[in-house]
């Protein structure tokens, strides 16, 4: 069956083909080197290209040229290097169809086996030539062969146990000549590197299945303890109940089992209908947030344009409505006359406006001053709130610790230090002033006590003169 679409150029080329006589037909299928190279590596457009060569039989005409005698062909061994390299990059990457098992398992070895077989002819004349220019064409010409024939190989891996036990093959491997034999070694390393790199792949795909395998196993076995170890408790709970009563218990078995398959039934529901609904649902969440900032900048731009628009007029007001208006603004005027005041009166008014424009301001930079000063007490306070209440204790405090109970207000440090003036001498008095007090009672210091000296502190952050 001939594809639709087909390339004109691969029609009219198989068109010239079939008219052509045999011996042009070598040259012919040379302009499909042209139409490979113009097309981009690895597109879809060269693979549809390879399809039209492959149905359109242009590749069988090339296997059918290999296998004719060099000195019929037009261009002689150039010519077949040319068709060797053409009938590989088209073999590589074709998709067959319908031909597949075709292709596979009789193109293919065909057209190794007729490399192999033009390398063991250009050995054989290469080793006969006698004129160095000829030697050199013919080295190059087996050079291409050996080429087309490992990206042969490299996409069709198969192929290679074929050419490993093929006769012409081993007997490429056993010329004398330097030159054939370094290319023919170096094929032969390029394509066991090929079969090892498969051997590895395969190795590795075998691993993954058996570990597959083995996760498969190992989770039937879960679930067969599982099962089991279900049933042997079941059986156990049946040993307890009541014969009487086993029919209710497994009603009740059967209703909880239903529960739990009906919840992660549902579970599973819900998650899967949230996945499928993810996507519109973030489509009407980006939909709310461009509504919300579209509605945003256009009220800031309705704002912006009564703000700034000029002061149109009355729209379509008459005459009788004017002089209506004008009527209203003369009652009103009549009913409310305006006080007279003379220039004295209003330049006193403005006077006492100042004065107390400027009294309200002094009072009210006074006033942040105050609240300055406050804000910087209350900030110390805290400060030093803070300091003892993270201080230890005196019994623990070692170091420059005891410095953290220092207060940096001299009225502070002045209380705290006549205080404990105060409970020492009260400490220090005879016992005969403390025989009312008992060992767990707090030190009674009378307040008159605490008062003395403190005329002599300094209130307000100054020393007195």
């Amino acid at each position: 069956m001939k594809p639709t679409g087909t390339d004109p150029r691969i029609l009219s080329l198989a068109a010239e083909v079939a008219k052509s006589p045999e011996q042009n037909v070598p040259v012919i299928l040379l302009k499909l080197k042209e139409i490979i190279n113009n097309t981009p590596l690895g597109s879809s457009e060269l693979k549809k290209i390879k399809q039209d060569i492959y149905c359109y039989d242009l590749i069988q005409y090339c296997l059918l040229v290999l296998s004719q005698d060099c000195s019929r062909i037009q261009g002689g061994w150039t010519t077949i290097s040319q068709l060797t390299q053409i009938l590989s990059h088209c073999c590589v990457g074709l998709e067959p169809g319908e031909d597949a098992e075709e292709f596979y398992n009789e193109l293919l070895p065909s057209a190794a086996e007729n490399f192999l077989v033009l390398g063991r002819r250009l050995q054989t004349c290469f080793i006969n030539a006698a004129k160095g220019e000829e030697k050199d064409e013919l080295l190059h010409s087996f050079q291409i062969v050996t080429d087309s024939l490992f990206w042969l190989l490299g996409g069709h891996v198969q192929l290679i146990q074929n050419v490993l036990q093929s006769d012409h093959f081993l007997r490429l491997l056993q010329t004398d000549n330097v030159q054939i034999g370094s290319t023919v070694m170096t094929m032969l390393q390029n394509i066991l590197q090929i079969n090892r790199s498969k051997r590895t792949k395969a190795l590795l795909k075998l691993n993954k299945e058996k570990e597959e395998e083995h996760r498969r196993l190992q989770l039937q076995l879960q679930r067969q303890r599982a099962m089991r170890l279900s049933r042997e408790l079941r059986l156990s709970m049946l040993e307890i109940v009541h014969p009487g009563q086993v029919e209710k218990y497994n009603r009740e078995i059967e209703e909880k089992s239903a529960l739990i398959i009906q919840k992660h039934w549902r579970g599973y529901r819900e998650r899967r209908n949230f996945r499928q609904q993810r996507p519109s649902l973030t489509e009407y969440k980006a939909a709310v947030i461009l509504q919300r900032a579209t509605l945003k900048f256009l009220e800031k731009c309705r704002k912006k344009k009564k703000l700034f628009a000029p002061w149109q007029g009355l729209q379509d007001l008459t005459d009788a409505r004017r002089v209506e208006l004008k009527q209203q603004v003369d009652e009103y005027l009549r009913r409310h006359p305006s006080s007279q005041m003379s220039d004295v009166t209003s330049r006193e008014l403005h006077s006492q406006a100042q004065e107390q424009l400027q009294h309200y301001l002094m009072g009210r930079a006074l006033e942040e001053r105050a609240q300055q000063h406050r804000e910087a007490l209350m900030a110390q306070i805290s400060t030093n709130i803070e300091q003892l209440m993270k201080a230890p204790s005196l019994k623990e405090a070692e170091g420059k610790e005891p410095e953290l109970f220092l207060s940096r207000s001299r009225p502070v440090a002045a209380k705290a230090k006549q205080a404990h003036l105060t409970t020492l001498k009260h400490i220090q008095a005879p016992w005969w002033k403390k025989l009312g007090e008992e060992a767990g009672d707090e030190i009674y210091v009378p307040k008159d006590e605490f008062s003395v000296e403190l005329g002599t502190l300094f209130i307000g952050g100054t020393k007195p003169p």
